[in-house]
């Protein structure tokens, strides 16, 4: 395990399942005095509000407990969006300047729906609460404190802007996770948690299925492999389950500075433009695709004039750099905050695909894409 505070590591190019939008949950905390646990999976940047107080004290926006006054140290339970390998984990300690926790550590396990169970069930407001023996009791049986360690106990560093970000590569680990524990000594808060990863999809249960698969679904194990421009938003969120909350959950790109100074279209009304920005997916699974839906919501005044989408199928032993691109979707304008359908009768190529390549024309944001199709 390694930590890194001077660079973005390459782990952050996986696809992230512990924000509330990916399908992130706490199932359980010893204490969410302060700020409850749920906060620290927010999707947005965590902010600090001088002026704002609650009845039970300052309010954070984070996951922040009382000053421990008994035997022991907090921690919770979050069930990640989907079984994963897991191989990073950044945790922001933003504005928790003299309250952050000091360390942290963060524990695993692959429990099954029987096991979850045991778990007491959490309530709509935790905000001013702590846990009950009882639950301590309930909990007994998982052992959880015998989970197995991803990261050991680690000193964090105060929420300025300069030491907030915390960066752990998880390497040469194969364990699948669907339970974390993440331990904070002996209190404290934590702004967000994100957990970066390899999702293991049950491939037998989405070859079984009697209706289209979403191939390019992060719950089912696709991922994105390479990217042009994110500089307002990363690819990897148009593979995000549900519909995106707002223009940060996209993909979004800066404008591009080759666009002539006058735009032109050609007679089917694509603009004419020399560049255009591109992201590469790997699918769940090898697939025949039957239908694509590409999703502008919220992308008013910045969505792409057009797109294309290309696939390839490759072989154990090929690359990227040697695949053999064919056309899926040609060149289809798009609108506003809206919904576009491609249905099987205008796709050129339907596979079978092992990975697609998104272009967008000439810059601009989409929220989702969807690539149903079959298992091949």
């Amino acid at each position: 395990m390694s930590k890194s505070k001077l660079a973005e590591p390459a782990f952050l190019q996986y696809s992230e399942l512990a924000s509330e939008s990916s399908g992130g949950r706490i199932l359980f905390a010893t204490d969410d005095w302060f700020a409850p646990a749920e906060w620290m999976l927010k999707d947005s940047e965590p902010v600090f509000i001088a002026d704002k107080f609650t009845t039970f004290g300052k309010w954070m926006d984070g996951w922040e407990t009382r000053r421990k006054r008994i035997a022991g140290h907090d921690w919770c339970i979050l069930k990640l969006a989907a079984p994963t390998i897991i191989k990073g984990v950044m945790v922001d300690t933003a504005h928790f300047t003299g309250n952050y926790a000091p360390r942290f550590s963060l524990q695993g396990a692959k429990l099954s729906q029987f096991e979850e169970e045991k778990i007491p069930e959490r309530g709509q407001e935790m905000i001013g609460t702590g846990c009950r023996e009882k639950d301590f009791q309930l909990l007994a049986d998982l052992e959880s404190d015998h989970w197995t360690e991803v990261i050991g106990m680690t000193p964090l560093n105060p929420g300025y802007e300069e030491t907030r970000k915390h960066y752990f590569s998880v390497e040469d680990r194969n364990d699948v996770f669907t339970h974390l524990r993440i331990n904070i000594y002996p209190d404290g808060g934590i702004a967000r948690l994100r957990v970066f990863g390899e999702v293991q999809p049950n491939l037998d249960i989405l070859s079984a299925s009697s209706f289209p698969v979403d191939l390019l679904g992060m719950l089912n194990g696709s991922q994105c492999l390479g990217f042009s421009n994110a500089h307002y938003g990363h690819p990897r969120n148009v593979t995000k389950p549900k519909r995106g909350i707002n223009m940060g959950d996209g993909w979004e790109t800066a404008r591009r500075l080759d666009r002539p100074p006058i735009l032109k279209t050609d007679r089917h009304g694509i603009l004419q433009v020399p560049g255009c920005e591109w992201a590469i997916f790997k699918l769940c699974t090898k697939g025949i695709i039957e239908q694509i839906l590409v999703d502008t919501n919220h992308f008013k005044g910045n969505f792409p004039d057009n797109i294309r989408i290309d696939g390839t199928l490759l072989g154990p032993k090929q690359t990227l750099q040697s695949a053999v691109w064919k056309t899926v979707l040609d060149y289809s304008k798009l609108g506003a905050h809206k919904e576009h359908l491609f249905g099987k009768e205008i796709l050129t190529f339907t596979g079978p695909c092992s990975h697609i390549k998104i272009t967008i024309s000439p810059d601009g944001g989409i929220s989702r894409v969807r690539v149903f199709g079959k298992v091949f």
